[in-house]
């Protein structure tokens, strides 16, 4: 029985994924991508005129399938508890202790792709993190906790990479720890950036 073009469409992108998981982006050729899928090259072609464009579809679909985590994660931090930033930062590193675990995938091919800043992979990395920053900063209130949090986020993975020393994690919860209860502590807080300057700053 021959496969709809949705259902071909589909594991391409679920091959794909798996495939640049484990090995990166640019370490997987697209005859590989194809011979995971179950189709010939020709057919892959057929759903995605270039390897690039894969990519960007790949991480389009990650990025919606992360929105409800997202949001998750934010809203657990709404009240500010130390219990809260603590377990967010240990999930962080029983994350990071999985084997063969290199990083965030939106974080590595912004990485890979840092000369290309018109790449269809880079565009949805940076809506990606831009979706968290906001989220951050409409729980807590603060656009400017939101980027301190972020800082500590993406540093602490990056520290993990580095040295897989889980002591960055707790180091960096109890950074946003003191971060928050400041941030609770003024009247109000910072003011949330607008929609309007959302965008502006995803472009």
């Amino acid at each position: 029985m021959r496969r709809s073009a949705a259902a071909t469409r589909a594991k391409i992108l679920e091959s794909a994924y798996g495939l640049f998981f484990k090995r990166g982006y640019f370490r997987v050729g697209v005859e590989e991508i194809a011979a995971a899928a179950g189709i010939t090259k020709r057919t892959l072609y057929s759903h995605f005129d270039s390897k690039d464009a894969l990519i960007g579809a790949v991480l389009q679909q990650q990025h919606e399938r992360a929105q409800e985590t997202i949001e998750r994660r934010a809203q657990s931090l709404s009240a500010a508890s130390p219990a809260a930033v603590d377990r967010l930062f240990a999930e962080l590193a029983a994350w990071a202790a999985k084997p063969r675990w290199a990083g965030a995938g939106f974080t590595r091919i912004a990485m890979e792709l840092a000369d290309l800043r018109g790449h269809p992979a880079r565009v949805i990395a940076r809506k990606h993190k831009q979706a968290v920053e906001d989220q951050l900063a409409q729980t807590l209130g603060s656009r400017e906790a939101a980027m301190k949090l972020m800082l500590l986020l993406e540093g602490t993975m990056a520290m993990l990479i580095i040295s897989g020393d889980r002591r960055y994690a707790e180091t960096a919860a109890a950074a946003a720890k003191q971060l928050l209860a400041k941030a609770g502590r003024e009247p109000g807080g910072a003011t949330p950036a607008s929609a309007a300057d959302s965008r502006r700053r995803a472009r």
